[in-house]
């Protein structure tokens, strides 16, 4: 009863120190965002004009939406290749994060300094060197150069166009080229993930392994029996965070389609109508997604 009482009060001090912890953003959120929130859903329904006097709304029902879907075949047309790109690129992300942090949680010379390097793509995701790397006029002459030295088609490409000449799963291959292509952007994406999956890979006990191969175990039926059980509750974590911040990037073309219909065209209605569409759609995604995931994740004390 007394073991009982104080694992109780231990749980209490965790869930004190986690609210606290998010004490700051949820301040932040109802101070800020709350209110643009909502005005953001109102403009959705509303026709609203611009002038030095300020915003007029006027109340035009669904018929931003039905722009949307209806009249706007851009944008139809963008949200379905945004919405499987970041299926894609999503799970190779969570592929690519799990299987370095099980690299890097090996013990090896020099892997405080290859952690390191592995976590450079959370620096360069940052706004400001993206913004360097993307506008930077040396970057771009190198690149131009490169191609242009490059002679004769990459290896990538010389099985690719040999797997779609045979005609074996052309659309398959496709996919994974497109994957192997942009495994820069994949790699500058798993930063956080690399980092969650890293942390929950050492609170794993050494005792388990060790355990498991005295009763014969090998390394993958111990990957499989212990490892993915342990941190199956991080997958979900990852997935949700690897949505979102998909959702966020500069180069989504959602995004940049909602951006110029409200700075370009001054349409705040429209862009409006059209980013309650996309946050529903990801909402809906993230939802499902995650309740099949948790169908699989092992808790335990």
């Amino acid at each position: 009863m007394k073991k009982h009482s104080k694992l109780k009060g231990l749980q209490k001090r965790k869930a004190i120190s986690g609210y606290l912890f998010i004490f700051p953003f949820i301040i932040g959120f109802l101070a800020f965002m709350v209110k643009p929130f909502f005005q953001s859903l109102y403009m959705s329904f509303c026709e609203v004009d611009v002038s030095a006097g300020g915003f007029k709304n006027n109340y035009v029902g669904i018929a931003n939406y039905m722009r949307a879907f209806t009249v706007d075949t851009e944008f139809t047309r963008l949200l379905v290749e945004e919405i499987s790109r970041m299926c894609i690129n999503s799970i190779a992300i969570m592929v690519f994060s799990f299987f370095v942090a099980l690299i890097l949680n090996q013990r090896f010379k020099g892997r405080a300094l290859v952690r390191a390097i592995f976590f450079l793509p959370v620096i360069l995701s940052s706004g400001v060197i993206l913004g360097v790397e993307s506008n930077n006029a040396l970057l771009s002459s190198i690149q131009e150069a490169i191609q242009e030295t490059a002679t004769g088609p990459s290896i990538t490409d010389a099985i690719e166009n040999i797997l779609i000449t045979a005609g074996v799963g052309v659309r398959a291959f496709e996919t994974v080229f497109e994957i192997v292509d942009g495994i820069y952007d994949v790699a500058i994406a798993s930063g956080i993930q690399i980092i969650i999956f890293l942390s929950g890979l050492q609170t794993i006990s050494s005792n388990m392994y060790e355990a498991a191969e005295i009763e014969g175990c090998t390394a993958w039926e111990s990957l499989w029996k212990i490892t993915f059980p342990m941190i199956s509750s991080l997958f979900l974590v990852n997935w949700i965070y690897t949505i979102i911040d998909f959702c966020m990037r500069s180069d989504n073309e959602v995004m940049e389609k909602i951006s110029d219909e409200m700075i370009v065209q001054i349409n705040y209605g429209f862009s409006s109508a059209m980013s309650w569409i996309y946050f529903a759609i990801v909402i809906v995604i993230i939802g499902i997604s995650s309740l099949i995931i948790s169908k699989g994740v092992y808790y335990y004390e």
